[in-house]
């Protein structure tokens, strides 16, 4: 989600639009690629601590003066997140025609972080978003039909184009100094990579069984940063593994490039952009056949190999194909990169501002619903999810502070 609106800010500008930012995000710069960027207040969520992950209600009477003052063509959110109920909001008030991007599929996450009886909310709180957006916009195909089976108005919805920066992300940047730091000291290993969030999420923790399973001199390298950084440790001890931490830039090009193959188990990714950089740096890629991914490996067994969700033997039988055959490996690598080389950013957001924005105009145009009884029968239901949401929210606290309670009560009785 990052990368992709760090490019669709840039191409806009280079494209002369006028753009401003309103971020949660600590401390940023005052302009990016040319837009003015503004901070608003933010937090992180309460289960998942991260610098670079936090929430903003985004109400200011700075946002409100300045969409009144400057009137712009289009308001364009990124979701989930509680910024898209105050840009609805404002895009409503101020009749501006609004775009929502959706990113983050929160319902697979949910299970993984809270309590599972949160996802019917969570789906309530989607469809109401889809609903008054005039365009969503979303990272691929498979999540066009995910929100689609789940009763999110489709005729509204659109993917993203696809793309990737084929020059930053380029074999060219493979270095031997690079793999004799993701390998500590081993340059000669195969080198098994990953790249991004180290969330429970991304079902990071299953390729330690391939690792026994796997020919000698190979090392797994995890390449970023996130809230199970400490436990993926604990759990990867005293194998063939290796922790750089977050990395960007040259260095991030570097360490795709210097890797062999890239893995990819995570189960919920909306597109898998990680994906998309590992082949333009020339990997082949182990993925499973879920989400958005099936959307990046489109010639199976040429560009990378997917593998059925839970079919690990699969999934390891592949890896060891491209370890010992590295003929193979590198004919899928070469397809890889040319696969995405169709890919570039400008001719994308080229797309987004002629099409989808346009798109999301006409549809407002020819759809105005503010003041209207539809309108307000919707956030009647919409507050009724809400509503829904926080109080199993607040049922789940207090469970788990009784919960809590009855232990004391009992050591103490002991």
């Amino acid at each position: 989600m990052k990368i992709r609106f760090q490019n669709l800010i840039r191409e806009l500008g280079n494209l002369g639009s006028e753009v401003t930012v309103f971020t949660p995000c600590i401390k940023p710069p005052e302009t990016y690629c040319g837009a003015k960027v503004v901070r608003v207040l933010g937090f992180s969520l309460p289960f998942y601590r991260s610098p670079t992950l936090l929430l903003s209600l985004g109400l200011s009477v700075r946002v409100l003066w300045y969409l009144l003052t400057r009137r712009p063509d289009v308001i364009h959110v990124s979701s989930p997140g509680l910024l898209v109920f105050s840009a609805i909001l404002y895009a409503k008030l101020l009749a501006i025609p609004l775009v929502v991007s959706y990113h983050t599929h929160i319902p697979e996450y949910i299970p993984k972080y809270t309590w599972k009886g949160l996802v019917k909310p969570m789906w309530n709180i989607i469809r109401y978003c889809t609903l008054m957006a005039d365009l969503t916009l979303v990272p691929s195909k498979a999540m066009k039909i995910e929100l689609s089976r789940n009763k999110c108005r489709d005729k509204r919805i659109d993917v993203w184009p696809r793309a990737v920066d084929t020059a930053l992300f380029n074999p060219a940047f493979r270095s031997h100094q690079i793999r004799e730091r993701m390998t500590n000291g081993r340059p000669s290993d195969t080198i098994l990579v990953y790249v991004g969030r180290l969330g429970a999420e991304k079902n990071l923790e299953v390729l330690r069984d391939f690792l026994p399973r796997l020919p000698a001199n190979v090392t797994l390298c995890f390449v970023g940063d996130g809230p199970s950084t400490p436990e993926l440790k604990e759990h990867f001890k005293g194998l063939p593994v290796t922790f750089t931490g977050m990395l960007k830039g040259n260095e991030l090009s570097a360490a795709y490039a210097s890797a062999d193959i890239f893995m990819m188990p995570s189960e919920t990714e909306t597109l898998g952009f990680v994906a998309l950089e590992a082949m333009a740096s020339g990997l082949p890629v182990v993925a499973v056949a879920a989400g958005g991914l099936t959307d990046i490996i489109t010639q199976p067994g040429t560009t990378g190999f997917l593998y059925p969700v839970g079919d690990y033997e699969q999934a390891i039988g592949y890896t060891r194909q491209l370890i010992t055959d590295p003929e193979l490996r590198q004919r899928m690598a070469a397809a890889a990169r040319s696969e995405v080389e169709r890919f570039g950013w400008n001719a994308a957001i080229r797309g987004v501002r002629d099409t989808q924005y346009q798109r999301a105009i006409k549809i407002y145009k020819a759809h105005r619903r503010f003041g209207t009884l539809a309108l307000r029968v919707r956030t009647a239901r919409f507050m009724q999810a809400v509503l829904a949401t926080f109080v199993a929210i607040v049922a789940g606290i207090v469970g788990l502070i009784h919960g809590i309670g009855k232990s004391i009560q009992g050591a103490v009785q002991t």
